[in-house]
């Protein structure tokens, strides 16, 4: 079983990553925590350029192939933000929540058009990028939140064909219609394939 570094400090997201590919890629890749300070300057302008730096961090750290993600929602009536801010755009989710939903106050329904991207990047302990990996999905902001599962702008991220917001979807769903499933299970794949 291969052994790949995920550059993060969140024990909540290598559990995620690793429960979504368990059933799908059995005893193929085993996503690790990076140990030690790990703490990598997020200065990027793309959601790329973010992936890239915390992977090249912790492959660097751990010395073995790594990978990391960045996502965030772009909203296009606010041009695009919260964007790469995403994480930092209010203090905790609540405030996330009224935050954005204030900004869209008075904007109409087929204006209010969002999408969730994540972009991961694997790299190699010397730097160099093996692959990367873009996953999206699109939907709007709803008026009010709805839903108990997920976190951060799940609750209003509506998703029209679904007939659901994010945080309506189950763990199942979530596992295989979100933008981070878009772009893991590809990237897997290329693992799989090519390492």
């Amino acid at each position: 079983m291969k052994k790949i570094a995920l550059g993060t400090s969140n024990p909540h997201k290598l559990e995620e990553i690793n429960a979504m590919i368990k059933d799908i890629y059995p005893d193929s890749v085993e996503f690790v925590l990076v140990e030690g300070d790990f703490d990598p300057v997020e200065n990027g302008t793309t959601f790329a350029q973010n992936s890239y730096i915390k992977a090249a961090e912790a492959a660097k750290i751990m010395g073995i192939p790594a990978l990391a993600d960045d996502t965030g929602l772009c909203v296009d009536a606010l041009n695009g933000r919260p964007g790469l801010y995403s994480a930092r755009y209010a203090p905790d989710q609540k405030s996330k929540i009224s935050k954005l939903l204030g900004e869209l106050e008075g904007v109409e329904k087929e204006k209010r058009t969002a999408h969730f991207e994540c972009t991961m990047t694997l790299v190699s302990p010397d730097g160099t990028t093996l692959h990367q990996q873009t996953g999206r999905i699109d939907g709007y902001i709803d008026t009010k939140p709805s839903g108990e599962h997920g976190f951060g702008y799940d609750p209003l991220f509506f998703i029209p064909e679904l007939n659901k917001t994010m945080a309506d979807l189950t763990l199942e769903e979530k596992n295989t219609l979100s933008h981070r499933a878009r772009a893991l299970m590809p990237m897997v794949e290329w693992i799989k394939e090519n390492m």
